[in-house]
């Protein structure tokens, strides 16, 4: 697990009870990777030496035999120079939360974030949005608006602290065929109740957003999750509204990365899934399968 800050990241827990209950001996960790270091880091690991058949490990040393790697910000955007291959769907958003190493070395980006808001969705809500609001502007929006355009959306209200930042997200709304709309996060007020909203932003900036459901099947999907609730899901839970903790979007993009690492297409199901879900979601306090964690309640992991 690389990005900074990741003391925080649950992903270790998930991917270690994953493992365990798979019989497999690997070792998954977390490594502060701060933007401009994944390159030196790739370097230190022996990734591109190993990749390019330029280096042998060094006499004493033995180097890590890598499945994959996963990337949390300011890493996702960062690590597509260094890869191989993109999947079609990392190269449409420009964004790779995954990297698997093959038998050769070589290194393939993937997203699965995608999959973690569609699937935590669509096991939980009937949601089939005509529109929806993304807010902030960072990679993991791209993820955002491409989730919510499986479910349906076909227009898009970005809002973002910076309207600069939202070049990225544009041009994705034109290539999938989708109006948007893009304002600061101070006009959100102006946009009265709303249906579907996916927010992107850090930990603590979304707490004080006037966001305010229509009905008790509108969604509010907040990507944070420590401290879970947050304070805007508390609010949106108290009207009425659904909300979706970034929790369940980590664990459903880690199976997701488990398929991957394990050599699967990520689009199909382990061996055994159930089980191995079952194991993952109590690694990290979730509900069992079949619940998600609401907005009342707390995470306890």
């Amino acid at each position: 697990m690389l990005g900074s800050p990741i003391a925080h990241s649950l992903s270790p827990a998930l991917h270690r009870a994953a493992y365990a209950e798979l019989g497999l001996d690997w070792q998954y960790d977390r490594a502060e990777v701060t933007s401009g270091e994944l390159g030196q880091f790739f370097d230190e690991q022996g990734l591109d030496e190993q990749r390019l058949g330029r280096r042998a490990p060094a006499a004493g040393h033995d180097a890590p035999a890598w499945r994959g790697l996963s990337l949390t910000m300011p890493l996702k955007r960062e690590v597509l120079p260094l890869l191989d291959t993109l999947s079609p769907l990392a190269e449409s958003l420009g964004v790779a939360n995954t990297v698997v190493v093959d038998d050769d070395g070589r290194l393939h980006g993937h997203n699965t974030d995608v999959d973690g808001i569609v699937r935590t969705v669509e096991a939980h809500h009937d949601a089939r949005p005509a529109s929806a609001t993304i807010l902030g502007g960072g990679a993991t929006a791209s993820s955002a608006m491409r989730a919510a355009w499986q479910l349906g959306a076909r227009s898009f209200s970005v809002h973002l602290r910076n309207p600069m930042r939202a070049g990225e997200l544009t041009s994705l709304a034109c290539e999938l065929g989708c109006d948007i709309s893009v304002a600061p996060l101070t006009e959100l007020a102006a946009l009265g109740p709303l249906d579907f909203v996916i927010s992107t932003l850090p930990g603590g900036v979304a707490d004080e957003l006037p966001l305010r459901p229509r009905s008790s099947s509108s969604v509010l999907f907040d990507v944070a999750y420590e401290p879970w609730p947050t304070q805007v899901a508390s609010r949106w839970a108290a009207d009425g509204g659904t909300t979706f903790s970034g929790l369940d979007m980590l664990f459903e993009q880690a199976v997701s990365q488990v398929r991957l690492f394990t050599g699967l297409p990520q689009e199909v199901r382990l061996d055994d899934e159930d089980r191995v879900r079952t194991a993952m979601r109590a690694a990290v306090g979730l509900p069992a399968v079949g619940s998600v964690v609401p907005a009342s309640s707390p995470v306890g992991a």
